[in-house]
């Protein structure tokens, strides 16, 4: 228990240059504070102490203003930045090395069941108000803009912006975007071929 202390603790003040010491992390971060809350929660859960789960979860939600389900899984060296109105829901999978900010909810759309929440690899960062929303997978390595709403999976090694959200980059490279003016005409693009076909034919005859 101590060693993952120490490791959660470590992960926040490498990714936070706001933390001037391990006791400030200990005593005033609320996403670690919320990240222990979860771990209590999901021993309860796994026990069978369903309604002490739920109970550690919202007492929670009222000391951080972060809501994370007890049966979420979460990897290693998570880390929620600032954290408020952030949700995590039931069947959220989270690998490791991953970041989110505040106003981030990893939910479902209320048409699905069973595996109704998103799934994270590692190295995934969903930045502040962002949304991701349903059975979808997000790859490793990716990066979800402020206030994108994806709604469909991400590959791995993208960075993902807008809503409904789209991939701009993939692999380091910006991913060309589609002229939605200067589209070309298929119909016009073939009556223009067998117009020079039939100018053709009758060149042949003069």
């Amino acid at each position: 228990m101590f060693k993952q202390m120490r490791e959660d603790i470590a992960t926040i003040r490498d990714r936070d240059p706001a933390a001037r010491s391990g006791f400030e992390v200990w005593a005033l971060y609320n996403g670690y504070k919320a990240l222990r809350s979860h771990r209590r929660a999901g021993w309860f859960l796994r026990h069978g102490f369903h309604f002490l789960a739920r109970w550690e979860s919202q007492r929670c939600v009222r000391r951080t203003g972060i809501e994370i389900h007890p049966a979420a899984t979460i990897g290693k060296r998570f880390f929620i930045d600032h954290g408020t109105g952030v949700v995590i829901g039931e069947t959220t999978e989270i690998g490791d090395d991953c970041t989110i900010y505040q106003g981030v909810t990893l939910g479902g759309t209320g048409k699905d069941h069973g595996k109704r929440h998103p799934t994270l690899g590692n190295h995934v960062m969903v930045g502040a108000g962002a949304k991701v929303l349903g059975p979808i997978h997000i790859g490793n390595n990716v990066r979800i803009a402020a206030g994108a709403v994806v709604l469909t999976d991400i590959p791995d090694n993208c960075t993902a912006v807008g809503i409904p959200a789209k991939v701009v980059r993939k692999d380091g490279e910006k991913v060309p975007e589609l002229d939605q003016i200067h589209i070309p005409d298929p119909v016009a693009q073939e009556l223009r071929r067998l117009e020079e076909r039939i100018t053709a034919l009758e060149n042949q005859k003069q």
